[in-house]
Formats: structure tokens, C-alpha cells, sequence
């Protein structure tokens, strides 16, 4: 079932792209184009163009992902496109009260909208000790907390993004929302299970191309699960035109459903 061609998207997850050669072997290796976009870069009259072209109306930019020196590009795009782009912050919990403090000061002083801890860097699953000053912080200031699941496209350890960790994290912070993001997999059943026992958890589909997000997940939006999962494509990891494309195929049972994933839960979550 086709949806319609104005749609309007907002991308959950979008990265600043400076010119760069790098790009991890195995991620290489899984999303077409993508070491072609790394090595051309992008500025931001040039992503502008690029989310006009496809109908993003708007961006949550991601700073300090895997510790790169970006806060300054992501508030000045911010600050020059309020109507358009949103922040979130990677911090580090391991860091302590260091961590708790970028987030209060990003809070305050940078429009930051959600926070991102990551287990593949800290090698700590979700229910460590370490992270509980950061959801607190996050729980006090209304601000959702990002967590990537399931096994890392990067070749580092993945057993500590199994998302059964956050069953504890969701039961201590009843107030906290908590965005499982990067797909879920091998445990994206578990991920559905979750998000059915506590209403504060989500699922952000970033680094899946909407065509391969997991069947489960959207029968899940196509249920009850309508107001917890969004879209997202962690640009340049995938193009918004290709994007485009597949959320207009995705099998939503009808129109509302659709346009609460591509676009008004993220708007609920970042943009109100």
C-alpha cells in the first residue's frame, strides 16, 4: 500500500558529514553509497538542499558520536536553522558528574532535545551503575535518552547492547523516555515485548533502511504501538531520497499511522 507523495518527513538521527575518507570495513560494506558521501562530505547549504529535495521538513543533529569534535558545527547549524534542526548530545557516563554536567549546560545553552549513551564505546550494558546519574539528569530536565541495540555494524563487542537491560532501566524511571535505536537485531522481538510491558520506551529504526526494518516492528506501529516508533535514517549512513521511497511502500495499515513514523512522533519528542 502506497502512501501519499506529500509526505512529510523528520529524520531522527542525521550526522554532520565533513569530507573524510574513513569509514569502518564492515559498515563499509553495508549501506550503498555511503564511503561515496564520506569522501564528498556535505555542508549545510548542501544537506539543506538535500532534506528540501526530499520533503525533511526537519533534523535531529547528532554531536559527539563516538567522541568526534562536532558540538560546534551541530549549535551553529542549530542556531541558524532553529525551525529546522534539533540536537542531541553523545555523552560518556563513565565520566560521572563530568557527563552531567554537558548535559545540564547542552540543556540550557545548546537546545539539546535528547541524549545519546552508547554501549559499543563504553562497553557497559544499559543497567550499569555508570549510566544512572545520566538518566536521572535526563528524567529532572524532560529529556529523552538514546540507547543503540542490538549488534553493532562496527566490529566491537555487542553483548552489552542486548536491550533486556532496559527492563530495569524502564521500571526505575517510569518517567524517563528511553529510544532504543540501530534496529534491535538479533533481538528485535525482545525490543517489541519491551516496548509493550513500558509505554516510556521507543524504537528509532536508524541505520535501517525503512524497507528492511524488522516486520515485527511494524505490526507493532500498525497496533498498539503507534505513538512509539519513528524514523530515521543516520545520514550519511543512508540517502532521505532513498528513505523517502521505501516509507512510502511500508505496509501501514493507514495514512495516520504512516505519517506518526515518518514525522509527528519525532515532531512530539524533539520539535515541541
Amino acid at each position: 500500500m502506497s502512501g501519499s507523495s506529500d509526505l512529510v518527513l523528520i529524520d531522527a538521527w542525521v550526522n554532520p558529514n565533513p569530507a573524510s575518507g574513513g569509514v569502518d570495513p564492515t559498515v563499509a560494506g553495508m549501506f550503498r553509497g555511503l564511503v561515496e558521501r564520506k569522501a564528498r562530505g556535505t555542508t549545510l547549504a548542501q544537506l539543506l538542499e538535500e532534506m528540501d529535495a526530499s520533503g525533511v521538513e526537519k533534523a535531529v543533529l547528532c554531536a559527539a558520536y563516538a567522541g568526534r569534535d562536532n558540538l560546534g558545527w551541530v549549535i551553529d547549524a542549530a542556531s541558524r536553522y532553529p525551525e529546522r534542526f534539533a540536537v542531541s548530545l553523545c555523552v560518556d557516563p563513565r565520566r560521572g558528574m563530568h557527563a552531567v554536567r554537558q548535559i545540564d549546560d547542552g540543556f540550557r545553552n545548546c537546545r539539546v532535545k535528547l541524549v545519546r549513551v552508547l554501549a559499543l564505546d563504553t562497553q557497559l550494558p544499559y543497567d550499569h551503575a555508570a549510566y544512572f546519574p545520566v538518566y536521572a539528569k535526563c528524567a529532572e530536565l524532560g529529556i529523552p535518552v538514546g540507547v543503540n541495540v542490538g549488534l553493532p555494524g562496527p566490529a566491537v563487542p555487542g553483548k552489552h547492547q542486548h536491550p533486556l537491560a532496559l527492563d530495569d532501566v524502564c521500571a526505575f524511571f517510569p518517567e524517563l523516555r528511553i529510544i532504543m535505536s540501530h534496529g534491535g537485531e538479533p533481538w528485535t522481538d525482545l525490543c517489541v515485548k519491551l516496548m509493550s510491558k513500558w509505554p516510556n520506551l521507543s524504537y528509532m529504526s536508524s541505520a535501517f533502511a525503512p524497507r528492511r526494518i524488522p516486520r515485527e516492528v511494524i505490526e507493532f506501529a500498525n497496533r498498539r504501538g503507534s505513538d512509539q516508533v519513528m524514523w530515521a535514517t543516520d545520514y550519511p549512513v543512508l540517502d532521505f531520497e532513498r528513505c523517502r521511497r521505501e516509507i512510502l511502500e511500508l505496509p501501514f495499515v493507514n495514512e495516520e499511522r504512516r505519517r506518526k513514523f515518518a514525522a509527528e512522533n519525532a515532531r512530539r519528542l524533539f520539535f515541541s
